[in-house]
């Protein structure tokens, strides 16, 4: 591991809420570094569609400078309002107890994180007018494959094939692990 193995504060609270809500599904630590980074680059409104128990937001949070904010929606209330704890004193977050879709006239979007899911729900059509030119949407939890077209579960990976050629971004897939890879794009 090319990262130093302390956690940020936030991080460490939001896994702490995490563990506390029996939750153990969330943005890994390579991931999370990943996210801090580019959130250090933006200015404006962050958004997470998918919010967990709120690490994914913590590592945002944690590389957020300046006045930037983030809004996060999670559809799981028993969870959102597990996240909400973590960022109860600050006023950059908004933890909203919603739907994603709640988040769509709160846009454009510097930056946006997603989970990588179905194609008809985080495909770049759905996505791309939530993107600020110049803003980055951030998806994770692909396998890494080192072929093309992708291929994933024995069948060509739509939704990282149409990312990765959109015209409208300029795309790459990053390897965070061995097993695991995130894609970013960037608007043109």
């Amino acid at each position: 591991m090319s990262a130093p193995p302390d956690l940020p504060d936030v991080v460490s609270r939001a896994f702490d809420v995490s563990r506390r809500a029996g939750y153990a599904s969330f943005c890994r630590n390579e991931t999370g570094r990943l996210l801090a980074a580019l959130a250090a680059t933006r200015e404006g409104v962050l958004a997470e569609f998918g919010t967990g128990c709120g690490v994914g937001t913590a590592w945002l949070r944690s590389g957020v400078r300046g006045e930037a904010r983030i809004i996060t929606a999670e559809l799981d209330a028993k969870l959102a309002d597990a996240a909400a704890e973590i960022f109860v004193d600050d006023p950059q977050v908004e933890v909203l107890s919603a739907d994603w879709s709640t988040l769509l006239d709160k846009g454009p979007f510097s930056l946006l994180f997603l989970d990588s899911g179905e194609p008809t729900e985080v495909g770049v059509d759905s996505i791309a007018d939530l993107v600020e030119p110049g803003g980055i949407v951030v998806l994770d939890d692909f396998t890494p494959c080192e072929m093309w077209p992708p291929i994933a579960y024995g069948r060509v990976d739509t939704l990282r094939e149409q990312w990765l050629t959109d015209e409208r971004f300029t795309a790459v897939e990053v390897m965070v692990a061995p097993d695991a890879s995130a894609l970013i794009a960037t608007r043109r």
